[in-house]
């Protein structure tokens, strides 16, 4: 092995339940640089899939409740990532590098309004206090998954996954549009 190729994450580094997972990638970035290796670092940024695949519970409560607020979040697609990792791994041009890898910052009212336009449904954004949010979240999941969903959307309400995007540098290309993603799975009359 003569390259380490490290997928790691945004998100705030202190102060949110999801602070000691960003920690741990932290310093496993410090250990992928001190290893001797060339190496590249990758922060992704928030899966959007999740969001899609959750649809329709979105249009049984009628909408998204969260604790984002107004902050934006770099999401990303698996797919994107996909490309921009396999560039970073073949050329060494991205040795020592360390990139944000998402796409065009958006809020959870822009989700929605996606999700809006591409399902063909009618649902809103509501914005919940971060402990609102926590303790609706540990209900469903539990104790442990809760607190960390929670902190993972108070990072976005706290601005720390609306970084510079540098998807450009990584993948030679712009990271692909949310108009263009989200029109790729517009559900057509005769697929459901």
């Amino acid at each position: 092995m003569k390259k380490l190729v490290y997928t790691s994450i945004q998100g705030a580094d202190e102060n949110t339940a999801f602070s000691p997972v960003v920690q741990s990638n932290r310093q496993t970035e410090d250990d992928v640089r001190n290893s001797g290796l060339d190496w590249v670092i990758g922060r992704n940024g928030i899966y959007i899939e999740p969001d899609i695949e959750y649809i329709e519970t979105y249009q049984k409560v009628g909408g998204i409740s969260n604790c984002a607020g107004d902050g934006k979040c770099g999401y990303t697609t698996r797919p994107e990532l996909a490309y921009g990792y396999a560039k970073m791994l073949t050329e060494d041009k991205h040795n020592t590098q360390t990139y944000n890898l998402h796409g065009e910052a958006i809020t959870q009212y822009q989700l929605a309004e996606h999700l809006n336009n591409t399902f063909g449904t009618d649902l809103t954004y509501t914005s919940m206090t971060v402990e609102e949010y926590r303790q609706q979240r540990v209900a469903e999941l539990g104790e442990f998954i809760g607190t960390i969903v929670a902190g993972i959307y108070q990072g976005i309400r706290e601005g720390k996954v609306n970084n510079p995007s540098h998807f450009y540098q990584a993948a030679d290309r712009e990271h692909e549009s949310w108009q263009a993603y989200f029109d790729s799975i517009k559900p057509s009359a005769g697929k459901r």
